[in-house]
């Protein structure tokens, strides 16, 4: 047990993938949705009234409802939820990228939580505590045991209160606490630096409301740097998604003016719809166009895509669009599969509705639905080859996803991918238990470890690149009944 959660805290941030999904907002819901079934309705009337009186012990007639509205939503794909008051908060810190914390990005390292990176100004960053260090407490909780989202939420909490982090320092070889009192948190959902003179590297880890921004100010520092840059490499991995105008946006930096980014078509008029490199569709949040000062030798510099198992939703939309657009080459594994969007409708000012109004098309007219997108050039994770890639769930492995739109008849559950990612996951665990050894995490995105990123820079340069030689591409499984 101790070493399954083990890989399971070292594989949380690629299985995030898919949990924030390509959303619109919609402020006002539609005013008339049609007769509705009045046999059926009756019916859940009467079943209501059931449970009510006759259930063996009173039930809260607020929380029958709500579960019924869940109930209802989640019978229809993985991607549609409801959200009540304290989902649709955590909702919406999420596509804000705020929220009130210790300012850090984790990850799990023997069942601690591990340091990642302090956010820069945050209070974290501002008591001391290090990329690497380990959190063995929180407060009197002991962290061993705790899975990532308890311990994210231990460290949450209200502004201007104080949380006791009692930090692992390895470098050091000594233990101590660290009080940090919380505070509003602004994630930068971009980042990055020039790896050397003439090549740049700018990593998107999530689509959030202010990530145009973000986006356009590095790439404007970077120029600023070494405007003389001769190769770009845009680092789509462990992306989970977010907003869709952020998706387009990004595209629309690289892209010709007018060049479609993305399509869209569903059952409603809004959801059919084509969106396209120019500001008037993307944005509209903003009020302003953040791309309009960004030098033009962008649209042409030579440029690499690093995607993976974890790139989803509008991250597939912008790798979709270069790779359509033949503007960027695109490096990697074959990215999670969601080809659907989401849009967000409130049902009170504090719960709203999540669901799934459409599919996406690439400008090719692809689906990626439980597909993905497949790379150009196949990269392994370390130079050694794969470690945890053929652990991490994707779109096809999610019980009710949706039919890819190209394919004839339905998807199909993978029983030979599942029962291939159950074999994996048992050799690996037999042979860390064996030696005793935690498995050695990856290098973090951007190091100088990092091998996918060497073999991108590679590419650039027109040196040799280590292309992977066991991985293939995964189809759209078709219904076999």
């Amino acid at each position: 047990m101790g070493t399954k959660l083990k890989f399971a805290g070292l594989l949380t941030l690629g299985a995030i993938a898919g949990a924030l999904t390509t959303i619109q907002v919609q402020a006002i819901a539609r005013s008339s949705y049609g007769p509705l079934p009045l046999e059926e309705m009756q019916q859940l009337a009467a079943v209501f009234g059931m449970v009510k009186n006759d259930y063996v012990e009173p039930v809260d007639e607020k929380k029958l409802i709500t579960d019924a509205i869940g109930g209802m939503v989640a019978g229809l794909d993985p991607h549609s939820v409801y959200f009540d008051k304290k989902t649709f908060k955590e909702f919406r810190e999420g596509t804000t990228g705020k929220f009130v914390g210790v300012g850090i990005e984790i990850g799990m390292e023997d069942g601690l939580v591990k340091v990642q990176t302090p956010i820069e100004g945050s209070p974290a960053f501002r008591a001391g505590i290090k990329s690497g260090d380990l959190i063995t407490k929180i407060d009197d909780t002991a962290v061993k045991g705790l899975g990532m989202d308890q311990a994210v939420k231990k460290m949450r909490g209200e502004p201007a209160t104080k949380v006791v982090l009692t930090i692992y320092r390895k470098s050091e070889s000594r233990s101590f606490p660290v009080t940090i009192v919380r505070e509003e948190i602004h994630v930068q959902s971009v980042r990055a630096k020039l790896i050397e003179p003439g090549y740049a590297w700018l990593r998107v880890s999530q689509f959030q409301d202010r990530t145009t921004e973000d986006f356009a100010r590095k790439l404007d520092e970077m120029y600023k740097q070494d405007p003389n840059i001769k190769g770009l490499v845009l680092d789509l991995r462990n992306d989970p998604g977010g907003l869709l105008e952020g998706a387009v946006a990004l595209s629309a930096a690289f892209l010709p003016s007018d060049a479609v980014v993305v399509t869209t078509n569903g059952q409603i008029p809004d959801s059919k719809a084509t969106y396209r490199a120019s500001p008037d569709n993307y944005m509209h949040r903003m009020g302003h166009d953040p791309l309009k000062k960004l030098p033009a030798a962008l649209k042409k510099v030579p440029m690499i895509v690093l995607v993976n198992e974890g790139s989803a939703s509008a991250s597939e939309i912008v790798a979709g669009a270069l790779q359509d657009h033949k503007r960027a080459l695109i490096m990697g594994a074959q990215t999670f599969g969601k080809g659907s969007v989401q849009t967000v409708r409130p049902l009170t000012p504090e719960t709203a509705l999540k669901i799934t109004t459409a599919r996406y098309y690439t400008p090719g007219g692809r689906s990626i639905q439980a597909k993905g997108i497949v790379p150009d050039v196949w990269l392994d994770e370390t130079a050694e080859g794969n470690v945890f890639a053929a652990l991490r769930t994707r779109e096809a492995d999610l019980e009710k996803h949706l039919v890819n739109g190209n394919e004839k008849g339905g998807e199909v559950k993978d029983e030979a991918r599942e029962k291939a990612r159950e074999e994996a996951r048992k050799k690996l665990e037999e042979q860390y238990a064996k030696s005793k050894e935690t498995p050695k995490p990856l290098p973090e995105f951007g190091s100088t470890e990092d091998f996918q990123l060497a073999q991108a820079l590679n590419r650039l340069k027109g040196q040799p690149v280590m292309v992977s030689k066991t991985m293939t591409e995964r189809k759209a499984e078709a219904d076999t009944e």
